[in-house]
């Protein structure tokens, strides 16, 4: 079943902003190269992106799914467009798109 599993948060300053989310509410981070961290939980992650040109401008929201491809294919039939082609990273491979809203969100499947 397809669920929200991360919130990824763009930031000027990761380390500044991970030590934040540490000291206020205990939360323990995983670095994934010099521009991005995140919560390994398990539950909602919170990951941190530092790197200007993957970073989205607000808040993105990453929904799990089980067949990227096939959610590829959902997300347009059902009139979302496609911002970001699927792409491979550390731990998996994702898209970007907006709703008929332009809310931007991710779809990933991990590895």
């Amino acid at each position: 079943m397809s669920r929200i599993s991360f919130v990824e948060l763009p930031t000027s300053d990761l380390s500044s902003t991970r030590s934040f989310y540490a000291d206020a509410f205990g939360m323990a981070f995983t670095d994934f190269g010099p521009s991005y961290s995140c919560t390994l939980t398990g539950d909602v992650d919170l990951g941190l992106q530092a790197d200007a040109s993957e970073a989205t401008s607000t808040p993105l929201a990453v929904i799990t799914v089980d067949d990227l491809e096939a959610a590829l294919d959902a997300v347009g039939k059902a009139g979302g467009v496609v911002t970001k082609p699927i792409f491979a990273f550390p731990g998996g491979r994702r898209f970007h798109f907006r709703d008929p809203s332009g809310n931007e969100l991710a779809a990933l499947k991990a590895d």
